[in-house]
């Protein structure tokens, strides 16, 4: 498509609407229709948010939804199309695929590095959308459903879901602030099939470790995410490993390597809940607020004695619009490796 063209849909894509000017989770200033009713997520956090805010307002999902994870949400919203990311590993949307989808907003929320940063003015002088770039660190959460509420013309919902984490988070701080220093936990985090891939220090997908104070093994080095040998985590020999993969929690028992990890030895290999989003990571969204209940679980069951069936009912009837039945509960709960003998 030629530039003249993209302007066409670029001007064709942009209502004549009053506008308003909005500060970013990376301090762009941003100017944002008046009336908002068509929002393109540019990946999976940006698409939870906006869902959660006002789903009718949500364009598609990143990647459709797959058939156990539809179950979770009201049937219109899970037949939602799939739209492609514009951010992350394995983007598949392209500027053409944005024009043809008429948002009046385009939404990142996530890191907000300088790559984050040039992707978004990028997008945004070739389409005329504005593209509001927004943090996803934990601590950032309640700000930025509030700022993403505002821009999409929806506070009070969005305020209703920023209260919500706002408690969560300051409970769960001050839990872990009992926690005296030489009692938490050194862990790893085993992404993927072989647990080999993990979060280095500073690494968005290891927060709910961070936040919990335990001590992440491969955060001496400063990054995001990393593939290392099983040499250097014998080497670290961590008391607890957290992983998002069943294929690696089912054969991690059955590897005699592995058995000579600490973690292994303890039995202390714990499977998040992974539907219809992660609850440790993937993607390191707001998803992982009822993560750190159940984390908090697995590394301090004195400090954490809720019922975790009746925080994930609540949780879920907030932010994914159904709350789920008994069944689905057994099913999130019951899989080997989520909850502790």
């Amino acid at each position: 498509m030629t530039r003249a063209a993209l302007a066409a849909l670029a001007l064709a894509a942009v209502p004549a609407l009053a506008q308003r000017e909005m500060l970013d989770g990376a301090g762009r200033y941003v100017v944002v229709p008046a009336k908002v009713e068509r929002v393109y997520a540019a990946g999976p956090p940006a698409s939870l948010l906006v869902y959660a805010i006002n789903p009718e307002k949500l364009l598609g999902w990143t990647r459709a939804l797959r058939e156990d994870e539809a179950p979770f949400f009201p049937e219109k919203y899970a037949r939602l199309p799939e739209l492609g990311r514009l951010t992350g590993r394995g983007n598949t949307a392209n500027v053409e695929v944005l024009l043809r989808a008429r948002p009046d907003l385009v939404v990142d929320v996530g890191a907000t590095a300088p790559v984050f940063v040039s992707l978004a003015d990028r997008v945004q002088q070739q389409t005329g959308l504005p593209y509001l770039l927004l943090d996803g660190r934990f601590e950032a959460i309640p700000e930025t459903l509030r700022a993403l509420g505002h821009a999409m013309g929806d506070t009070a919902a969005a305020e209703r879901l920023a209260g919500y984490c706002e408690r969560a988070l300051r409970e769960v701080a001050a839990r872990v602030a009992r926690v005296p220093p030489d009692k938490r936990p050194r862990a790893y985090y085993g992404r993927g099939p072989h647990g080999l891939q993990t979060g280095l220090g500073g690494s968005i997908n290891v927060q709910v470790m961070d936040y919990l104070g335990a001590k992440n093994v491969a955060g001496g080095t400063r990054g995001g995410l990393a593939v290392v040998s099983l040499e250097q985590v014998l080497a670290w020999d961590p008391e607890v490993i957290f992983t998002n993969d069943p294929h690696f929690h089912a054969q991690v028992w059955r590897d005699a390597r592995w058995g000579a990890v600490a973690a292994v030895r303890a039995k202390r290999v714990h499977l998040s809940p992974h539907l219809p989003f992660g609850w440790f990571d993937f993607p390191p969204g707001a998803n992982r607020i009822i993560g750190l209940y159940w984390a908090g679980k697995r590394l301090y069951p004195d400090l954490f004695p809720e019922d975790l069936r009746a925080k994930t009912a609540e949780f879920y009837r907030l932010f994914y619009h159904r709350e789920p039945d008994p069944a689905q509960l057994d099913a999130l709960l019951g899989e080997p490796g989520v909850m502790p003998k």
